[in-house]
């Protein structure tokens, strides 16, 4: 069964970079809806950013990021992993975060953050931002 597996977190003082990896080679290779979500403790789980991955050298179109990180927060992917490369980090950035895989339509403007529609999800990476 193919799965995904998170890497690159840690603990950084404000205003500091993190890169996040998901290996996802199998899901990269098709086509899919590549999505970075986080939970904080005692809060629901956000959707972070999500990218389409789709073969054969087509462009898969903008990247969607939540308004909380547009700006700071940059997702991207070569042919294994989907990157969340993550600048001026700031104390409610912290959180686990998770890298998840879903239908190529899970990736809309309506529907690339609603985490209980994708199947496929990491163990999570832990983020922790100090002031």
């Amino acid at each position: 069964q193919a799965a995904l597996v998170e890497s690159g977190g840690g603990s950084v003082e404000a205003g500091g970079s993190l890169r996040l990896s998901c290996a996802a080679r199998e899901f990269i290779n098709n086509d899919n809806c590549m999505a970075w979500f986080r939970q904080a403790p005692g809060k629901e789980r956000e959707g972070v950013a999500a990218i389409r991955t789709v073969g054969g050298g087509r462009d898969g179109g903008s990247p969607f990021y939540s308004d909380s990180v547009n700006g700071h927060f940059t997702i991207s992917q070569d042919s294994a992993n989907v990157y969340l490369q993550m600048s001026s980090l700031k104390p409610e950035d912290t959180a686990m975060y998770y890298c998840a895989a879903g239908p190529l339509a899970y990736c809309t403007g309506a529907g690339w953050n609603k985490g209980a529609r994708f199947a496929y999800w990491g163990q999570g990476t832990q983020v922790t931002v100090s002031s």
